[in-house]
């Protein structure tokens, strides 16, 4: 692998609200420590059977965020807007570089709030005339809800973006923010995933899921990733990763098998290394069979070992669309306690029922 100077757009900075905590620290020490996230779901409050479940320990927009603005905020964009916070609040952050005209957003979501557009939708249904809706909540029933909340608190002013893609929908975002960059557009691009638990999610991840895993607790929570040109580092923001490819496929039942197998050797091509070089391989942890054949793809392209430096993304429960940019996150939080992981490889996969398949394959820096 070339140890040339990089023009390719690196990782500078992220954070994340998880079910560990509000921010990367919360995320790295939960991780450290292998703690499970998992515990029983208070029903009366969600209005869903007894279960388990992965929320961010308590939670509350208004608490986190403060009264002001928050009034009608729903949780899927709480969560967003505290996780960009945490960011832009972490030492180094440039407040000059990393907002402004400059600076673009991009959220990955499955949907934006399913509560919200279900609410909004009954009310309308149930009220005396179908325009007796509360025109506060009308926003949240809009899928760019959150991320156009985050622009506002904090005047990030460049193109703004939404991409609805299930559990692939992170490193999509990812590899949009490459080509903002690439094109132009954008000089900082804060690349971010958010998911909320709500009994709508659990009535619908419940009837559409099928019974191959009908026992997988769903997760909660948002992941920010700083991503800029390698000419934007200082010692402030060092680069913590450079993105060396995304690549993307679409294949669904016995074709996804092939799809993935090729989109993961496209990447690593593209990214100049082989299975060999991967130093540890994140799988998005798809329920089910999905779930399996990603790890068996993984296993067999860049060896088991790899598949085991990095924790599973499962611990966080199933937090769906979020899960690309989690597995970042925590492929650097491991990296940043591994000495041996500087200049290494690793990969990311995401692998949606839908059909969506994408890899990424990072480099992680030596930070010292």
């Amino acid at each position: 692998m070339s140890t040339a100077v990089t023009t390719r757009p690196v990782i500078t900075g992220w954070s994340a609200v998880s079910p560990h905590g509000i921010g990367a620290d919360a995320l790295a020490e939960g991780l450290r420590t292998q703690r499970s996230t998992a515990a029983p779901v208070d029903t009366a409050r969600w209005k869903v059977p007894a279960s388990r479940a992965h929320l961010v320990p308590g939670f509350e927009t208004r608490e986190v965020l403060g009264k002001k603005g928050t009034r009608s905020m729903d949780r899927v964009t709480g969560l967003a807007v505290a996780a960009v916070g945490s960011l832009l609040d972490r030492p180094g952050a440039v407040r000059e570089s990393e907002t402004g005209e400059r600076a673009a957003l991009v959220l990955a979501t499955t949907t934006g709030s399913a509560a919200s557009m279900m609410d909004f939708t009954r009310s309308s249904l149930e009220g005396a005339r179908p325009y007796d809706v509360d025109p506060a909540v009308m926003p949240n029933a809009v899928m760019n809800c959150a991320a156009g909340q985050c622009a506002i608190w904090y005047g990030i002013k460049g193109p703004n973006t939404t991409l609805a893609g299930g559990r692939a929908a992170g490193l999509l975002s990812l590899n949009y923010a490459t080509r903002l960059l690439s094109t132009g557009r954008a000089d900082t691009v804060l690349c971010a995933a958010a998911e909320e638990y709500s009994a709508a999610r659990y009535w619908l991840e419940r009837h559409s899921r099928g019974p191959e895993a009908p026992g997988v607790a769903l997760g909660e929570g948002a992941a920010v990733l700083l991503v800029q040109p390698a000419a934007a580092v200082t010692p402030e923001r060092p680069a913590l990763a450079e993105v060396l490819a995304v690549r993307t496929r679409v294949a669904t039942g016995n074709r996804a098998r092939p799809a993935l197998q090729a989109c993961v050797r496209s990447a690593l091509e593209a990214a100049g290394v082989t299975g060999d070089d991967v130093w540890a391989a994140s799988p998005s942890d798809a329920p089910g069979l999905l779930g399996h054949l990603e790890r068996e793809v993984l296993g067999e392209i860049c060896g088991t070992e790899a598949l085991e430096r990095v924790p599973a993304v499962g611990r966080l429960g199933d937090v769906s669309a979020a899960s690309g940019s989690f597995q970042i996150a925590m492929v650097l939080a491991t990296a940043a306690g591994t000495p041996s992981a500087a200049e290494r490889v690793a990969l990311i996969t995401s692998a949606d029922r839908d059909g969506s398949l994408a890899c990424a394959v990072l480099k992680l820096l030596d930070r010292r």
